[in-house]
């Protein structure tokens, strides 16, 4: 095996030890790593809505941000570009939000909820394979949203990580401009929003999986990808590291939970579990990454990729004031017919952005 591939495994590795230890911190179970569920909490305590379960600004992104950006501007990949399609891929980071939040989780959650025992994510997965091959239906017909224009300077990549850092200071300055209503936080006093390990872990973590992710490329659709495509399994490597970890340590510390029922932050309404993640995929191939690659990319100066940050933020409010939103209980009555709406409208935006002379 070659270095790089070696490379790839410690890397995962590496993840999935971080994301065990925030669990024993203190993170909600299955839950050290998440990117859709802390985008979700994040928009709760920032008042984008009010499902008071689910406020708490996650350290470990503002981590990520930084982390993968240092990674970036050390490396001189730090290049603010954008124009491809912005607006489109704002909707598409909706609707990648709202099959996230069906399932209860991103990609790297799925593998996560996997090394934990929970046999749903295995559901998940499926859906989400399926999803990246019927979203790579529409690249092999010529799916494009247009290139990206890199700009003479990089004042506008600044403002993505900006924003972030501003976000640190108000969570660990407290800042109150509302004494009466609250704000400009909220936290939640009832679980899972009130589960989470101590800010500076939480931090220390993310920066170390930023700068990690943005070394690696990580991206897990991108891998179900590449090998479709061209049988490549460098970036699967780093998802199995991450899987095998998770699951040695949670059988060695007793977390281990094999079976559909009674699992963290989980449901088992099995239909809507794959098609959840199906919708995540399919959005994630059309987009260029997952969830964590669109984070990482916004790190490196890429502005259409933190739009689509931006409408995975303004999705996960939508899904939460709409009662789209899965529990413990399953997914909602309204969230299955968005669910569903969501892959017929992305169904179409694949085929409606397909080149003419594809």
């Amino acid at each position: 095996m070659d270095k790089g591939k070696m490379l790839m495994i410690a890397t995962g590795v590496i993840i999935g030890g971080l994301a065990v230890l925030l669990v024993a911190q203190g993170n909600p179970g299955n839950m050290g790593f998440c990117i859709a569920c802390f985008l979700r909490d994040t928009a709760g305590a920032l008042g984008f809505h009010r499902a008071n379960t689910v406020q708490y600004v996650r350290p470990e992104l503002i981590g990520l941000v930084i982390g993968a950006f240092v990674a970036a501007f050390s490396t001189r990949e730090f290049k603010s570009r954008g124009g491809s399609s912005t607006f489109v891929r704002f909707v598409l980071g909706i609707f990648m939000m709202l099959g996230a939040l069906v399932f209860l989780g991103c990609p790297l959650r799925d593998i996560l909820r996997m090394g934990g025992g929970d046999l749903n994510a295995v559901v998940g997965l499926a859906g989400f394979i399926v999803g990246i091959i019927w979203g790579i239906f529409f690249l092999k017909r010529g799916f494009n949203l247009g290139a990206a224009k890199t700009e003479p300077t990089s004042a506008g990549g600044y403002v993505y990580i900006l924003t972030t850092v501003l976000l640190l200071v108000l969570l660990l300055v407290g800042i109150n401009f509302n004494p009466a209503g609250g704000g400009p936080l909220f936290f939640s006093t009832t679980a899972p929003g009130s589960l989470h390990a101590p800010v500076w872990i939480a931090l220390g973590a993310g920066v170390v999986v930023g700068i990690l992710a943005q070394r690696a490329r990580l991206c897990l659709s991108g891998g179900f990808r590449d090998f479709f495509l061209i049988r490549d399994t460098t970036l699967l490597l780093a998802y199995g590291g991450i899987f095998l970890t998770v699951l040695i340590l949670n059988i060695y510390l007793g977390k281990f939970n094999l079976g559909f029922a009674n699992q963290p932050v989980a449901h088992t309404n099995h239909i809507f579990n794959f098609l959840g993640l199906f919708l995540v995929g399919q959005c994630a191939v059309l987009l260029g990454g997952c969830p964590l690659r669109q984070m990482i990319l916004g790190s490196e100066g890429d502005m259409d990729a933190a739009a689509t940050v931006v409408g995975m933020i303004a999705g996960a409010a939508l899904a939460h004031n709409f009662m789209l939103a899965s529990s413990a209980k399953g997914a909602t009555y309204y969230g299955e017919i968005a669910l569903i709406a969501g892959i017929v409208i992305v169904s179409i935006i694949g085929w409606a952005y397909r080149e003419v002379d594809a």
